[in-house]
Order: C-alpha cells, then structure tokens, then sequence
C-alpha cells in the first residue's frame, strides 16, 4: 500500500502549488469556524449581564463576519484542491490511455475490454475522491479535532476528558470497518468490470446476438451479473449502515455525559453559562471530525483499492518495444525488401504455429500465402510489422532484423489490411484518412489523397451513391456499410500512408470476384515498386503472384508460381481444380 502511495505522490507535487494554498484556505476556514463558539461563549455571559440593543449588534456583526470570512475560505478551499484533483484525474487518465497504446495485442487478448473500461473510469474517479475531497477533509477534521481539544481543555479539562472517552472506541470501530470496506470495495469494482464487459460485448456483437435470436440469453447474463453487483453492493451498504451509526452513538454517549455533568458544574459555577455553550458547541464540532474521518477513511480505502487496480495496468510491461532498435535507422528510408530466415515461431502456449518458414522478396515483387485454415499465414504476416516479435534474426526488411528498425519507422512503412476490418464511428473520409494522421473533410485539395486510395480500393463508385458521399458517417465497427465495402475502406486506409509494403490478409475475402479483379489490377499499378504480401483462399487473387507459399502445419510445403504448382500436381493444383470445378458449377 505504501508502494502504491509513492507512485501517487508524482502526480499530486505536480501541482502542489495549488494544494498548498487551497489547505492554507482550509485552515483559515477551519480556525474561522472554530472562533464562532468562542465569540458565543462571550456574547451569552455578557448579555447574561444585562440585553442591550448595542451588545446584540456588536456579536451579531462579530458572527456574521465569522459566517462571511469562513463561506469565502470554504469556497475556495474546495474550488482549489478540488480543482486541483480534477487535473490530476486528467493527467492519470492521459497516462492511462498512453499506457494502453504501448501494450502488446497479446495483453489485450487475455484481458476483457469492459474490465479496461471500467479501470479507466469507475476507478479513476474513486482515485480522485481520494486525492481531493478526502485530502481536503482530512485535513479539516484533523484541525478541528485539535484546536477543538485545546480549547475544550481551556475551559474545563475534567469535563473534556470524559467527552472524550468514547473516542478510543470510535478509533477501533474506524479501523475494524475501514479494511473490510477496503476489501468489499475491491470485490465490488471487479464485478464492475465483468458488468462492462458483459454490456460491451452484447453491443460489440450485437449482429449476432439478432442473428442468434439471443436477446432474452444476453439480458439474462446481464441480469446475473447486475444482480451480483448489486448483492456485493449491498454488503457494503449493510457494512456502512453499522459503520456510521456505531460512530454516532459512541459520540452521542460522550455528548450526554457532557449535559449532565456540564450541567452540574454551571450550577456549581465552576464554569459560566457560555463556557458551557461554547464547549458544548466544540463537542458538536467534534462530531463532525469523527463522522468524517469515517467518510474519508472509506474513501482512502475505495480509492486506494482502485488505484491498486490501475497500477495492475501501469506496471504492464509491453513485450514489443524499441529497446533493440537502432536510432540511426530512424531517418532512414524503408525500400520494402523482405526476408524471412528459417523462422520458427511460438505463442505463449509454446506450441509452434510456424516452423523453418524461409523466403525473400524484392521490392515490386508479390508473396501469396495460400493454405487451409490454422495454417499459420496470419501468423506469419503479423510478425511483419511487429505485432508479435519473431525472434531474433528470424525477419528482415532492407537486410536489417525487423527488431533494430524503429516501431514508428517499421509500421509506418507497412499498410496492413486484416480480414476483420475495422472502421471507426467516423466519417468515411477520416476513417481512410486514419493511417496518416489526418482528418481529411470538406472537398478542397486535403481530399484528393483520400479520392485516390478510394479509387485504387474501388469505393469511389460506391461512395458516389451515397448521399453524403465522402461525408458518410460510419456507424459503430462500421455497421452501416457492407463487408465488401468495409474491407475496400480499410484496404484505402492502408494505401494512404503510401506503404513499402503492403500486407493483405485475406483483405478481399468479402469482394466480388469481378470488383477483386478490378482492384487488383490497379493494386499492380501502385505496387509496382512496392512489396506485397497476399493471403487468400481464391486462386484468382495469387495466380499472377511472382511467389506463392502454400502453408500447411507451420511449413512452406510448396513454393513456386502459379504455373509452376499447377504443375506439380499438390496442394495448390488440388486447389485450382476444386475451385475451377466450382466456378463451372456456378456457372451452370
């Protein structure tokens, strides 16, 4: 936990200006509240005396400067230290978000989106209770509880002893229920998390929950799962409810000794009538320390258990970084040469998806990588641009191990188009536009690069009978447009950046034949300097190919042109006859 404090502090003494005079502002406010009672002890013995209209006028002022002084300080302690803990929830938040884009698709393939989500927000927000309002209170009932103390002692110190009895068992009551808060607070956020999951995946796939018929099965998950929030919720609400009154009534037993005893001593005179009102009204005050403190306690424990969990995402190391990189290449130019060296390559589970896979690939030349399904082809081409490392010198572009190139400078020389493509809740213009950066719109020249890898992908024909046309606005993951059309958008966005090498993952599987042969025949045309990778299941897609691998088990076990394999009389004729049989099938 202490750990956890440290890694705090940063951001907290980034701003600690602020905090320092929004907790002057919270002393000022508290020493203001604290010299009401005082300047009531004095106005109850004087007008005791004797009523005049000149007295009443001089403590009513006195006391409505105290209420004006101590509002002002009040408001600005909160403006201040509030305000302050909003920009540290902004800067956590960038952090976050920042941390996110470093990390490998292998963490986000073992972690929930919705669990994410929740982190970057449920729990934030918890943190940034705990470094505002809760600093802020902490330090307010601090401060009232001492002063309160002294003052109360000043009066009669006997009386303020027995006030105070009831106080150590306040101190354990706080520290039982602080850490079973702390750890039901922990369970609840984790539920939190499968709850935003639950409801992030229903809508994600909402295509096929219609399709399945499955709205009543997807309510009835999350109905389960609510319910379970909400049975972890109310075990903390059941916890809460003994938390506070238990502090109530130990306080409220304090408070009944101090008005029958009190009550002796004035009529003793061993204290005046407004010494007793103002320690009366100081044991009020100290009331409100007390409940307090377990009001901030509850909110350290909440936002100490969520910044806990964020730091589970803080501390993620990404397993691809730069640290083999060679900042000379940083500048340099990538040509699009290609060269795959007896690789061999495993997941996490050890179990080899490519095995002694070897091939080169000059720049203006094209790899087709045919194969049946689990074949290892999208392995293969994901080791490219890094989105899993291959091992070392395994994979080489321009004759240099992918690992010494620059992340920035590998991907930014790599279109790659999956087979799942994936369009933003954008304009179809920003969404092509993506891979360079820009936020291409309106119809003046920041749109030509865009009308030109529309042409080349042949959306441009479709954009055309759109009403918006290039304005069109793509509903969430693109459920607005066809699939044929998303992967033409997604292939736009790749031949943006002007790649060296362009990498097509099965990128047409939802095209026409007639619009695939179309597209590739203006892909030569832009590619004729460049390297290309293909993967697809259609011969007509690799037939013109200058190589093609057929991938069965993790091995390349044929290779040549499309000529040279038909030939051969394998894998790949046994292939070419199947679909030849089956486009005469169709035919007739």
């Amino acid at each position: 936990m202490r750990s956890a404090i440290r890694r705090l502090l940063p951001y907290a003494l980034r701003h600690r200006r602020r905090y320092a005079i929004g907790l002057t502002c919270v002393v000022i406010t508290t020493v203001v509240a604290l010299l009401s009672p005082w300047i009531l002890k004095y106005a109850v013995d004087d007008l005791h005396r004797g009523v005049t209209r000149g007295k009443l006028a001089f403590y009513a002022a006195l006391l409505l400067a105290a209420g004006i002084v101590g509002g002002t300080f009040r408001f600005l302690m909160r403006r201040i230290v509030i305000g302050a803990s909003r920009d540290i929830e902004y800067d956590l938040r960038n952090d976050f978000f920042a941390k996110l884009q470093t990390l490998d698709l292998g963490y986000f393939q073992t972690r929930r989106t919705g669990d994410l989500m929740s982190r970057a927000t449920n729990d934030l927000n918890a943190v940034r209770m705990m470094i505002g309002p809760a600093v802020m209170y902490s330090v307010n009932t601090v401060l009232i509880f001492a002063i309160a103390t002294v003052l109360m002692l000043s009066i009669d110190p006997w009386l303020t002893v027995i006030a105070l009895v009831p106080l150590p068992f306040v101190t354990i009551s706080v520290r039982y229920f602080g850490t079973a808060i702390h750890r039901r607070f922990d369970r609840i956020q984790a539920q939190l998390s499968d709850l935003s999951a639950v409801v992030q995946e229903a809508l994600a796939g909402v295509r096929v929950v219609r399709a399945y018929g499955q709205e009543a099965s997807e309510s009835a998950r999350f109905r389960a799962s609510n319910e379970e929030y909400v049975r972890r919720s109310r075990g903390l609400i059941r916890l809460q409810g003994l938390f506070f009154p238990s502090m109530t009534f130990f306080l409220g037993l304090g408070s009944l000794l101090v008005l029958w005893l009190g009550s002796r001593a004035v009529i003793e005179q061993r204290i005046s009538l407004g010494e007793f009102v103002a320690f009366n009204a100081y044991l009020t005050m100290l009331s409100w320390p007390m409940i307090a403190f377990g009001w901030v306690t509850n909110m350290i424990q909440r936002g100490l258990a969520s910044w806990q969990r964020m730091l589970e995402v803080l501390d993620a190391q990404p397993a691809i970084t730069d640290a083999a990189a060679r900042p000379a290449l940083a500048g340099q130019p990538i040509q699009g040469g290609l060269e795959v060296r007896h690789l061999v390559f495993a997941y996490g589970d050890g179990r080899p998806v490519l095995e002694d896979v070897s091939f080169r690939a000059a720049p203006g030349e094209t790899v087709a990588l045919v194969g049946p399904t689990g074949s290892g082809k999208s392995s293969l081409l994901s080791l490219i641009p890094r989105l899993y490392d291959p091992p070392p010198g395994t994979v080489f572009v321009d004759g240099i191990d992918v690992r010494e190139w620059p992340l920035d400078a590998l991907r930014g020389a790599i279109g790659f188009v999956p087979q799942e493509a994936f369009l933003f809740s954008d304009r179809v213009a920003a969404n092509i536009a993506f891979g360079a950066g820009g936020a291409a719109g309106g119809n003046g020249d920041e749109l030509e690069p865009v009308r030109l890898a529309a042409g080349i992908a042949r959306l441009d024909t479709d954009l055309a009978g759109f009403p918006a046309g290039y304005e069109t606005l793509v509903g969430e993951r693109g459920i607005t447009l066809s699939g044929g059309q998303k992967q033409r958008t997604a292939l736009a966005r790749a031949l943006m950046i002007d790649p060296r090498i362009l990498i097509l993952d099965d990128a047409l599987s939802a095209v026409d034949t007639y619009t695939e042969e179309e597209i590739l025949g203006r892909l030569r045309t832009f590619m004729r300097e460049r390297t290309s990778l293909i993967v697809s299941h259609r011969i007509s897609t690799v037939r013109s190919a200058d190589l093609i691998l057929v991938l069965d088990g993790g091995r390349i076990v044929e290779r040549g042109t499309h000529d040279e394999l038909v030939a051969q009389g394998g894998v790949y004729a046994d292939l070419h006859r199947k679909q030849l049989l089956e486009e005469e099938l169709a035919e007739s």
